[in-house]
C-alpha cells in the first residue's frame, strides 16, 4: 500500500473540465472544481487498497503561495503522513516543491504532472514569463496575477535534488512554454524521471485510464 496527497493546480472551471472530459460533466454551486477533478484518480488509487488524500486549497483570491504549502504541510502532519507520493499538478508543483523543502523525510517521490518546476527565488509567474520569451511566437495562456502565482519560493535546491522526481510531460498541452523550461532544467538536474502522455494539459479528463494506470505503478518504483 501507498500514500498519496494529490494537489490541484489553479482552481479550473467545470467549464473547462467538461469540455476536456470523457466522462459525465461535472457542475458545482461555484463553477469550480477544486480537488474534484482527482475525483476518478482517487477512486482508481483506493481501488488497488491505496491511501489517497486530494484536498482542495484554499481561495487563490485570499492566500499566499506559503498558505497551500503550509495547508498540505499539515495534512502530512496530522495524518503522520510518511513515505509518501506527492503530486503536483500545473501550479501544483510550486506547492509540492515547498513542501518538500520542509518534509523531505516524508517523501518517498515528487510528482510534477505537466507542472512548473521552480528555481530557488522564482514565481509561477516568472516561469511563465520565462516561456513566453522562448516562445515561437504563440500567446501563452496566463493565469490572473492573485497573490500565489508572483509569490517568489524559496527553498534549498539540494534538497530537492537528493529526492527521486518523475516529470509527466502532456504533448497536447496549451501550456508546451512551460514544459519546455520544465525540460531545460530536468537536462541539468539529478534524480528525474521522465514519462510523456498524449493529453491535453488535464489527463485525468481525456486520458483518464492511461493516466489512472501511470499513478499506479508509481507504487511500484
Amino acid at each position: 500500500m501507498a500514500t498519496y496527497v494529490l494537489v490541484h493546480g489553479g482552481n479550473m472551471s467545470t467549464e473547462t473540465w467538461n469540455k476536456l472530459t470523457r466522462g459525465d460533466p461535472v457542475y458545482t454551486k461555484d463553477g469550480h472544481m477544486g480537488a474534484r477533478y482527482w475525483d476518478g484518480t482517487v477512486f482508481a488509487l483506493k481501488a488497488h487498497n491505496h491511501r489517497v488524500f486530494a484536498p482542495t486549497l484554499k481561495d487563490e483570491h485570499g492566500c499566499h503561495m506559503t498558505d497551500h504549502i503550509g495547508q498540505i504541510c499539515s495534512l502530512m502532519a496530522e495524518n503522520d503522513l510518511r513515505d509518501v507520493i506527492l503530486v503536483g499538478h500545473s501550479y501544483g508543483g510550486m506547492v509540492i516543491t515547498g513542501v518538500a523543502d520542509k518534509m523531505a523525510d516524508r517523501i518517498r517521490r515528487l510528482v510534477y504532472l505537466d507542472a512548473a518546476i521552480p528555481d530557488p527565488g522564482q514565481s509561477l509567474y516568472d516561469i511563465l514569463m520565462l516561456g513566453l520569451s522562448a516562445n515561437s511566437g504563440n500567446q501563452p495562456l496566463l493565469p490572473e496575477p492573485s497573490p500565489p502565482y508572483v509569490e517568489k519560493l524559496q527553498f534549498d535546491a539540494a534538497t530537492i535534488q537528493s529526492l527521486p522526481k518523475t516529470y509527466i510531460f502532456c504533448t497536447k498541452s496549451e501550456f508546451a512554454d512551460v514544459a519546455r523550461v520544465a525540460r531545460q532544467k530536468i537536462a541539468t538536474g539529478k534524480g528525474w524521471t521522465c514519462i510523456e502522455m498524449p493529453s491535453s494539459h488535464v489527463p485525468m479528463a481525456d486520458m483518464p485510464d492511461e493516466f489512472y494506470q501511470l499513478m499506479l505503478d508509481l507504487a511500484k518504483k
